[in-house]
């Protein structure tokens, strides 16, 4: 009886720990919890960048936003923040926001709860010292949220807010051509879309086709009558 009590607390609390991973499932997401999956007012889109900053791939990123006067945000990993921070503050400097992805590119679900809100915090501590900007939002790597990330996100006064469309950037096979119709397939008013400036958790040099097919998204948001900016324009009712 005891092992089986036992049992039984270790599943309970394995399931408290992976819950919010349900999240992660899009339709349910989008369905339930809106503001998590980054819808916000019909008239604009969010774009947003992972995984950076990239000492190539940001730069060249940056040139493209500014030709087209469009502001981002760009979820960045603390420890590519400190490896390229001149990269990092070119960011800011530029006019766009940066939010939080985690201090390193791992599946929250395999940390422990001590491990990952110390994660968060020296991402967010790190973010905040290169760059001078406070963040306020954070993205969980894959998209899978733990019990205590969201907890220790919630402390550090970051929201969580993942995405409703993405190019599939950072895949093997993707194109300029795939990334544009895969962004162009899922995006609706109101909508998040989600890119990759950097190659640090993907396919080398996989941030080509986002570079590549970036001209055309934006061109095809303008088009929907869409207005293209950062999360804080959104109208999140997280914010």
């Amino acid at each position: 009886m005891k092992l089986a009590a036992t049992a039984g607390v270790v599943t309970a609390l394995a399931a408290a720990h992976a819950g919010p991973a349900l999240a992660a499932i899009g339709p349910l997401r989008r369905r339930l919890l809106p503001a998590l999956s980054g819808i916000g007012s019909p008239g604009h889109v969010a774009l947003t960048f992972d995984d950076g900053p990239h000492p190539e791939a940001t730069p060249r990123l940056l040139r493209i936003l500014d030709a087209h006067g469009v502001r981002a945000t760009f979820f960045l990993l603390g420890e590519m923040a400190e490896r390229h921070p001149t990269v990092a503050r070119s960011i800011v400097t530029a006019g766009h926001e940066v939010a939080v992805h985690g201090y390193e590119h791992r599946l929250l679900l395999k940390r422990g709860p001590a491990e990952t809100v110390e994660d968060l915090a020296r991402a967010t501590a790190a973010i905040t010292a290169v760059t001078g900007q406070e963040p306020r939002w954070w993205r969980p790597p894959y998209g899978v949220a733990s019990t205590a990330a969201l907890v220790g996100a919630r402390r550090l006064g970051l929201a969580p807010v993942l995405w409703t469309c993405w190019g599939r950037d950072w895949t093997r096979s993707a194109t300029s051509d795939s990334v544009f119709r895969a962004v162009r397939r899922g995006l609706a008013p109101g909508g998040t879309i989600l890119l990759h400036d950097s190659d640090h958790a993907a396919v080398a040099r996989s941030w080509e086709s986002m570079i590549g097919a970036l001209p055309a998204i934006l061109v095809h948001c303008r088009a929907r009558g869409f207005a293209v900016g950062p999360l804080s324009e959104h109208g999140l009712a997280a914010a």
